[in-house]
């Protein structure tokens, strides 16, 4: 049942709410019939003149200069081998989106009807002309490297098949930086490679670059030890065969220093981990089963230095962290080609990345209280966002000192600031969000766990590992539900009116009781209002026997955080408790308070919103930068409302100086680093980067700026989040999706964490 689910999901995702992973979009104004005329007939000849009088003015005036080719024939596609090229579109697809959102590069996937590499060559040269780069993929070998090093020779664009070279960057870096921690040099080192496809040759090419000796290296097939005498090898093949006499993969690995596999899992054993030399280096990059388990090695030698492709085990061999800044910096300097220079470049920038200090938002994701070089931590994790202003550099400099680039950089200071820009999106967010979840999951109430989106929520948090469910509800529904969805997992439902709840019914209606008779509530009342599912699951987060409670999917927003204010206690200083929402927008995440409680709040409570929001913006590890918004800009209008806000910004600027906070201000300026610059330089916000926290005058106009621009914009969203509680306990709003929902939750599993940590 879950594996036809899993099926079903995968297919669902794939085909709505339309089919496919990656659109095009507009990138020019379009609304009129002026703006028409100059995107196409007659405004358009203009352009086509200029190129047709100088080609390069093609990078100038169309999208060329930020479009790369994702191309295969679909004859070697992930694990599934020659399925064909309209098999391979959904992949191709998927690494389209890979470069957009880890390097904003614009991707057309091609799928080519050609196995033949005279026929595949061609079709590729006739279309070249439409990209700034092409991504050779899944493209089995020998034919890819035939296919690559002509399609190198013969275009005057990059290009590169990652498959070879992504992972031979990757754990090119990675091999540089474990034998540095174990103090061998790469010359005197032994080497086996355990496969010899196009991205074993590859490695084993750039392993000799760095500075690997030829003659320490043995490569070994499915039939054992590649030799001088074995029949019908390969071109590749030869150039690493060894006349030693060694058969056997086990017999190559006694005395090594360096494994690289590239193969099967399962291959090596733990006796053959030990015949390995001191402070072995192992990478086990077959996925999903390495060639031995990250536990079982580590448990085997001590001394051990171990990377996977895995990201649940530490020092991932992972190709997102090459490919799409390796193009970036390509695509930025107009690079002929890519070349070993570059690749090298790539290798050493990732290497040198490691042993700098790791950002804090980067040991939050990672459940590290400091992420430092060392045999744990040998490359960067994919999600560091150094890597689109440290990697693209290097490439781009490569590539002009080795005379391949054609439009140098002169600023590279500004050539980074640019970078920065390109990554403000919410997916990136999201996903650090959820990495960071996973290092510790929590347990999360659901009170509403007999309607059928909150449980499938509850079903993604458990099979992603982020959260541990607890449902409460009736059992047959949910159960009923629950086989309705696929979800066999045995989670613990809980109904509050059930007879074997009675004893935690009476405890919980106690505590409360006793709390509370002083102000009006009866025993009776007390015990009746246990029964209720809101309020029995706030009490369980109360109690200790959950650390969070995500509710208010089925319910108006105030019917469902009434019960929460009754139970649960405001944190220290707290008078009234607010919300923020974060908005994932281009410029990177936005949040916005108070969208959900405080009607009309006084400057005080403003001073106290602003004050929580930026407390909850670090613990993202993201520095605040607070706008109190009105529609008055420093005093140009007078009114209430206005004199309010600038009141709370007096306050705050007077008690908390080193907040970044300043108003009134509109948003538009609040959000426009340049509007702000222009007008008013005198101000905080005067930073550079603007506004990412915008607190609103009231509830009305934060709701409706909030909503407007959530189903406008259709950004990535988390919220509202409750601020001032002392539980991780947070109201969704009413009719919210799943991936909202799953999004909350999140959040919740990382506020438990987050206090738990505290209160150590």
């Amino acid at each position: 049942m879950k594996d036809s689910r899993k099926k079903n999901e995968a297919l669902d995702y794939h085909e709505f709410p339309q089919p496919g992973k990656i659109a095009i979009i507009p990138t020019k104004k379009h609304a009129s019939q002026h703006d028409l005329s100059l995107a196409y007939s007659p405004g358009v000849a203009e352009p086509c003149l200029a190129i047709a009088a100088d080609k390069n003015n093609v990078y100038k005036y169309t999208s060329k200069s930020n479009l790369v080719a994702v191309i295969s024939n679909g004859t070697a596609v992930l694990g599934l081998g020659d399925i064909g090229p309209e098999a391979s579109k959904p992949v191709m697809e998927g690494k389209g989106l890979l470069f957009k959102i880890f390097a904003d590069i614009d991707v057309f996937d091609i799928e080519v009807d050609a196995t033949d590499v005279d026929k595949f060559v061609e079709t590729v040269k006739a279309i070249a002309p439409t990209f700034g780069g092409i991504n050779l993929e899944d493209i089995k070998a020998p034919e890819a490297f035939e296919i690559e090093r002509r399609l190198k020779e013969e275009l005057d664009i990059p290009v590169m098949h990652d498959d070879q070279h992504g992972t031979a960057i990757i754990s090119a870096a990675a091999l540089k930086n474990a034998l540095e921690i174990v103090n061998k040099d790469i010359s005197k080192v032994k080497i086996v490679v355990n496969g010899a496809g196009a991205a074993a040759i590859s490695c084993t090419h750039l392993y000799i670059a760095l500075g690997a000796n030829p003659k320490n290296i043995v490569m070994c097939d499915s039939k054992g030890v590649i030799r001088k005498d074995s029949p019908n090898l390969t071109q590749q093949k030869a150039e690493f065969a060894t006349d030693r006499d060694i058969h056997t993969l086990q017999e190559a690995m006694q005395g090594a220093d360096v494994f690289i596999g590239l193969s099967k899992g399962n291959v090596v054993s733990p006796e053959m981990l030990l015949s390995m030399a001191k402070d072995a280096v192992v990478f086990a990059m077959a996925n999903p089963t390495p060639e031995i388990d990250y536990n079982l090695a580590i448990q085997t030698r001590q001394d051990i230095i171990m990377a996977t492709g895995r990201s649940d085990f530490p020092n991932q061999v992972n190709n997102v962290l090459g490919f799409p800044f390796i193009f970036r910096g390509a695509l930025d300097v107009r690079a002929t080609k890519i070349n070993e220079e570059m690749k090298l470049a790539a290798v050493h920038a990732i290497a040198d990345l490691a042993k700098k200090t790791v950002p804090e938002q980067v040991n939050l994701v990672y459940g590290a209280e400091n992420l430092s070089f060392g045999r744990n931590y040998i490359i960067p994790k994919p999600f560091d966002p150094r890597l689109i202003y440290e990697i693209p550099p290097a490439i781009a400099k490569a590539a002009i000192e080795s005379g391949v680039a054609q439009k140098p950089i002169t600023n590279w200071e500004a050539y980074r600031t640019e970078l920065m820009d390109r990554i403000g999106n919410g997916s990136k967010e999201i996903r650090m969000l959820q990495d960071r979840a996973k290092q510790n999951p929590k347990r999360v109430v659901f009170p509403e766990a007999d309607h059928i989106e909150v449980l499938k929520a509850a079903q993604r948090l458990h099979e992603d590992g982020v959260a541990i469910p607890i449902l409460l509800g009736r059992k047959d529904i949910i159960k009923e539900l629950k086989e309705e969805i696929g979800l066999t997992a045995d989670l613990q439902i809980i109904d509050p009116k059930s007879d074997e709840e009675k004893a935690r019914r009476e405890e919980f209606s106690r505590v409360y009781w006793e709390k509370h008779q002083r102000k009006g509530v009866i025993r009776l009342t007390a015990e009746r209002m246990m029964r209720e599912r809101s309020y029995f699951g706030t009490m369980m987060v109360n109690m200790g026997q959950a650390d969070a409670m995500v509710t208010g999917r089925t319910r108006s927003y105030p019917s469902a955080i009434r019960p929460i204010l009754e139970l649960v206690d405001k944190e220290k200083g707290v008078d009234r408790i607010a919300s923020t929402s974060i908005m994932f927008t281009k410029q990177g995440p936005l949040f916005l308070s108070d969208a959900t409680i405080n009607v009309n709040p006084t400057a005080e409570d403003l001073a106290n919103i602003a004050l929580m929001t930026a407390k909850a913006v670090k613990m993202f590890g993201i520095q605040p930068s607070v706008a109190m918004l009105s529609y008055s800009n420093f005093g140009s209008a007078d009114s209430e409302s206005t004199r309010k806000v600038r009141d709370a910004v007096a306050y705050l600027h007077k008690n908390h100086p080193d907040l970044v906070v300043d108003g009134e201000i509109q948003a538009d300026f609040a959000i426009n680093p340049e509007k702000i610059a222009r007008s008013f330089p005198f101000s905080k916000l005067n930073n550079g980067k603007g506004a990412n926290v915008l607190i609103f005058p009231n509830l009305e106009s934060a709701n409706i700026t909030y909503k407007i621009m959530k189903e406008i914009e259709k950004f990535e969203t988390v919220g509202p989040i409750t601020l001032g509680l002392t539980k991780a306990i947070h109201v969704t709003t009413l009719g919210s999706t799943v991936d909202e929902m799953v999004n909350l939750a999140t959040l919740a599993v990382v506020d438990a964490q987050e206090r738990e940590y505290r209160s150590k």
